[in-house]
């Protein structure tokens, strides 16, 4: 009896220490236009996660978001993913397409935006799932409140920040981030 509790303490001790361990870079998710996107491609280079929608009172966001990624992005050394989802008050109904268009007509987006997704609830997404739950994360748990929610990723892959989604994109908080090295 006692091996076997030990056997069972053993196992999800090594079942917790692999959780700790998952890193940004194992995720791979859906473009907009359908194409994977691999998060190891972008070893050492800092990265802004962000939920989107297209009709919040945030949306304008975009506008700062586009800002941002074309004063830092351009260098190589930073990047926003756009994470469009429809958990709040069906702020964003419309599908892939109609997102992509509407990103790009309203507000000139070139940072890249990933399929809609659930980024809470019963159906979140794995890497939602990782972002919110310090188990998985090793840095905080958090929840998404509102979209235009931001997680801030460092050049090694490990959650830095959570930023609120009310707080800019261009915040003195974050450009300071973006711009330490």
């Amino acid at each position: 009896m006692k091996r076997i509790i030990l056997l069972t303490f053993m196992v999800a001790g090594i079942i917790s220490a692999s959780a700790q361990n998952q890193s940004i870079y194992d995720f791979k998710v859906e473009t907009i236009d359908g194409k994977t996107f691999d998060f190891s491609t972008l070893k050492g280079k800092k990265i802004m996660i962000v939920n989107t929608a297209s009709k919040c009172g945030l949306t304008p966001q975009y506008e700062e978001l586009e800002k941002l990624y074309s004063d830092f992005g351009a260098g190589g050394d930073f990047v926003i993913l756009g994470f469009p989802a429809n958990n709040f008050m069906n702020q964003e109904p419309g599908t892939n397409e109609e997102i992509q268009v509407f990103c790009s007509e309203n507000y000139g987006v070139t940072f890249p935006m990933m399929s809609k997704i659930s980024v809470k609830g019963k159906d979140i997404h794995p890497l939602y799932k990782w972002l919110t739950t310090k188990e998985l994360n090793g840095v905080k748990d958090s929840e998404v409140t509102w979209n235009f929610q931001k997680y801030l990723i460092d050049e090694k892959g490990n959650l830095f920040e959570v930023i609120p989604p009310r707080e800019k994109p261009t915040s003195e908080k974050v450009l300071n981030w973006i711009t330490s090295r």
